[in-house]
């Protein structure tokens, strides 16, 4: 008599791989979430962010889209630290920096640069200001109100 080949090893492989998979979906579907509008209006101290952002041009990307890296292994670092500043701004009180962190504007000026790299091609002034918001401060966040009468973004 040999031995059965549906051993417990088997059951427990299968089984290490089901939870591995449910695992990934709950992970994907919370980083998902965590990078729409609902999410981060929720802190008051992005609720003008969330509002202004909604009237503006982008407002079918999630905030993240703009906001944070899109290469996994550097979002995941950037997305908990600055998350971490927004959720002690919003217990302290204090309001997010304006404008944005170094850091913060070096993504996002990346994240412009990709997504439009067509349009950066026929622009002969690529190099006059070092960031696209230098130019293009309120495409994002509300660019038909006029700059006096808003606050976002207005440093």
């Amino acid at each position: 008599m040999g031995t059965p080949r549906n051993g417990p090893w088997l059951k427990v492989l299968l089984g290490g791989v089901a939870a591995g998979m449910v695992l990934l979906g709950v992970l994907a579907y919370a980083m998902t979430t965590t990078d729409q509008r609902p999410f981060c209006s929720s802190c008051h101290i992005m609720q003008e962010a969330a509002v202004t952002q909604k009237m503006g041009t982008h407002a079918k990307l999630s905030c993240n889209e703009c906001h944070a890296p899109h290469n996994l292994l550097a979002k995941l670092p950037f997305k908990a630290q600055e998350g971490l500043r927004d959720v002690i701004g919003n217990i302290s009180g204090h309001d997010i920096p304006r404008p944005l962190s170094l850091r913060t504007k070096d993504v996002v000026n990346a994240n412009c640069m990709a997504c439009h790299s067509q349009t950066n091609v026929n622009v002969a002034s690529m190099n006059a200001k070092p960031y696209c918001v230098d130019c293009h401060r309120g495409v994002a966040h509300m660019r038909m109100m006029p700059i006096s009468t808003r606050t976002v973004a207005n440093d």
